[in-house]
């Protein structure tokens, strides 16, 4: 089984599980500014949802390519932090056409982020009083 990761979007999470190149399961759902609180939940959820579990997948599949600075970051570190925990391999959304689909025996690999603008991280204004 599949497990397709997208926190690309802006302020929205995409979930989907495979099977045999088929849809078994998709949720998409808004995750504003809360996409590290939601995403583990939410796998779990769409897992359970047909009753199946974390080890069941077998391959992961991410978006890393788009979309806000720290909502990419959480998805690809969740997908490799998973693949990691259960020894499958991760692989990029851009990258599935071209590569071939693995069994659970297949080496754990990882998927960097690829930012397509500087990051927008400000610092908040910082006043002194005496």
């Amino acid at each position: 089984m599949e497990l397709h990761i997208d926190t690309t979007q802006d302020h929205d999470i995409s979930l989907v599980l495979k099977e045999g190149g088929l849809v078994v399961a998709k949720n998409k759902f808004a995750a504003k500014y809360r996409q590290a609180e939601k995403l583990l939940p939410a796998i779990k959820k769409i897992l359970d949802k047909d009753g199946h579990k974390l080890t069941d997948i077998s391959r992961i599949i991410v978006a890393n390519k788009g979309g806000g600075f720290t909502a990419l970051r959480i998805g690809i570190v969740t997908a490799n932090a998973l693949g990691y925990a259960l020894g499958v391999p991760v692989v990029s959304e851009i990258a599935d056409v071209k590569t071939p689909k693995t069994g659970k025996k297949a080496k754990f690999s990882v998927v960097k982020p690829e930012y397509d603008r500087e990051p927008n991280i400000s610092t908040p204004h910082i006043t002194h009083s005496m």
